[in-house]
């Protein structure tokens, strides 16, 4: 199954390339547009990605396991929701980086429901794009906007958590 999801992702990749190379040889704009839009992407991903792994692995090295059970874990309590807004507050990278660290809470003990509260939160509240969005739209938008989101989020990442705890879901080991 590998072997067939590799040979199927290399000719997306090679039909991507290949329609980019006729666009910039026929001239075709919107071929070019998304040719110039992925390099933006790539370049954007080359900076931010590897400062975030490494941080990643500073976090699995240097936090203990008891740490995030404690903050994280499922006797953490209300608590975890406020952990969650303040990693997912600090966390650069959007939900490129946010699933990484996600598995490595997990991996150290954290509850589901913490998980899916930080994935969210991670693309909800981040502070750059806070401060961004309430210079723009404005304070009161901004501020309204987290309100209304922190409780959806809180609910949903609880009725989650318990799901998964429920039908007892373990993520596979290779992840």
């Amino acid at each position: 199954m590998s072997f067939i999801k590799n040979k199927l992702n290399l000719g997306v990749f090679a039909g991507f390339t290949a329609f980019i190379a006729f666009s910039f040889a026929l001239d075709y704009q919107i071929g070019q547009d998304m040719a110039n839009n992925f390099l933006i992407f790539a370049e954007d991903m080359v900076k931010i990605l590897p400062p975030a792994f490494i941080l990643i692995g500073l976090f699995e090295v240097w936090v203990k396991r008891e740490t995030v059970e404690a903050n994280f874990g499922q006797a953490s309590g209300f608590a975890r929701y406020i952990w969650s807004v303040l990693l997912a507050a600090t966390t650069v990278g959007g939900t490129f980086v946010a699933f990484p660290v996600g598995n490595s809470l997990y991996q150290k003990g954290a509850g589901y429901n913490s998980i899916f509260a930080y994935v969210t939160f991670a693309s909800l509240v981040m502070i750059p794009m806070s401060i961004i969005e309430a210079s723009i739209l404005g304070l009161e938008f901004t501020l309204l906007r987290i309100g209304l989101s922190i409780p959806l989020v809180v609910t949903g990442a609880h009725l989650l958590g318990q799901y998964f705890s429920a039908i007892n879901y373990q993520l596979p080991e290779d992840v």
